[in-house]
């Protein structure tokens, strides 16, 4: 396999400056470094919230996509975010996670932390499984 998780996988990954950092198989464990643009910033100079909900619905479908040997997609049912600080305009950490996977639905967590390790905002989701679509080549 190719390990498609550790590369762009798609285009808003790459608007949001993703990149692979590692995987931990035995956590279930996906982690992103995210370098958000200055495109991102809301009038307090802070990255607008919505955007922080698409760096942590990356980093979750990211851990779905390795832990299912990158035969499966979430397609979320829902998604709950919490924001704990203000998320700057520089490098963050994203660390995603499979908490629960089956065949019909996959629960899975995910948190931003800034370089100094504190936690930014922390986001659940539920979603069903789907299969990875084929591209052309």
């Amino acid at each position: 396999m190719t390990k498609i998780y550790e590369e762009q996988r798609s285009p808003s990954a790459t608007l949001m400056g993703s990149e692979f950092v590692s995987f931990d198989a035995e956590k279930g464990e996906l982690t992103t470094r995210f370098t958000p643009p200055p495109s991102f910033a809301s009038p307090r100079g802070a990255v607008q919230g919505g955007l922080i909900a698409g760096f942590l619905d990356e980093v979750m479908g990211g851990a779905l996509l390795a832990v299912t040997d990158e035969q499966h997609l979430p397609l979320n049912l829902d998604m709950s975010l919490s924001f704990m600080r203000m998320v700057p305009l520089a490098p963050i950490i994203a660390k995603g996670r499979v908490v629960r996977a089956g065949n019909r639905v996959a629960f899975l967590e995910g948190e931003l932390y800034d370089e100094e390790g504190k936690l930014l905002a922390r986001a659940r989701s539920t979603a069903l499984p789907t299969p990875v679509p084929e591209t052309e080549g």
